[in-house]
């Protein structure tokens, strides 16, 4: 109660969203290698439930979280119900010519058991931070320089794009166009993309110029307040003393089987 107490008195938005945003990714990304190199299921059930337990700490909204992992679920389940199929092992049941083994079984719910925590911990921790405070803390972080500005020209240019895209679409209906499975709608969808393709290639070409009119030298410079605390101090321990006892329940299972 502690730690959730000095957590919340900072900014009073709940106890994640007061951490310093470069500790919640750091710890996103440690907790991501622990869970993949975890293969005990008693392991990744916990750091599931951990994992769910960031989730309602950060008050990520219910309905679209739930809906987010569904498609990420409804798309890996696609491609895990073959792995009982083509991992050899003891064989469980057969259907159509073809045998399921346990041991793919085994390893196709480990995997969606890894998946799904390390999604959920990615969205509490790291997902709840906006584009920009996400920018400058990777920049903090020594993130190659190149790979921060393209995130920062993707989030501020993304709808400009988009707007672009309706523009052209409209244009389209007004000349009547009507979409079909037919060549001439496929050929006006090429159109379509093509001249969305010059049309940003032109707007970057002004864009870059008018940053360097105004003294762009290749590199931003984060004009943030970033700064470690108490209770930053107190997260990253007991996310530590978390991901050993994880490893550590881990390695006392796989060694007991």
């Amino acid at each position: 109660m502690q730690i959730v107490d000095a957590l919340s008195d900072r900014t009073g938005h709940g106890p994640l969203r007061a951490l310093d945003p470069r500790l919640r990714i750091a710890a996103a990304a440690l907790f991501a290698l622990v869970v993949v190199s975890l293969s005990d299921r008693v392991a990744l059930l916990t750091a599931l439930g951990l994992a769910i337990a960031l989730m309602l700490a950060a008050r990520l909204p219910a309905v679209p979280t739930l809906r987010r992992m569904a498609a990420m679920d409804g798309f890996m389940l696609a491609i895990l119900l073959m792995l009982p199929f083509t991992v050899p092992g003891t064989p469980i049941f057969a259907w159509g010519g073809f045998s399921a083994s346990a041991q793919g079984l085994a390893k196709a719910v480990e995997i969606l058991l890894k998946a799904n925590a390390v999604v959920l911990v990615l969205l509490a921790l790291v997902g709840s931070l906006d584009a920009v405070t996400l920018g400058h803390a990777l920049a903090r972080l020594r993130m190659p320089a190149n790979l921060v500005q393209l995130l920062f020209f993707t989030v501020r240019y993304i709808g400009v794009i988009g707007e672009e895209y309706a523009r052209l679409r409209t244009a389209m209906r007004a000349r009547g166009f009507r979409p079909s499975n037919s060549l001439h709608t496929y050929r006006s969808i090429g159109y379509l993309l093509g001249m969305l393709l010059v049309r940003s290639l032109e707007r970057s070409e002004r864009i870059l110029a008018a940053m360097r009119c105004r003294g762009f030298q290749g590199r931003f410079y984060p004009l943030d307040d970033f700064a470690y605390g108490r209770a930053d101090a107190l997260f990253a321990g007991l996310a530590l003393m978390t991901f050993a006892c994880l490893l550590i329940v881990d390695r006392v299972h796989v060694t007991a089987v």
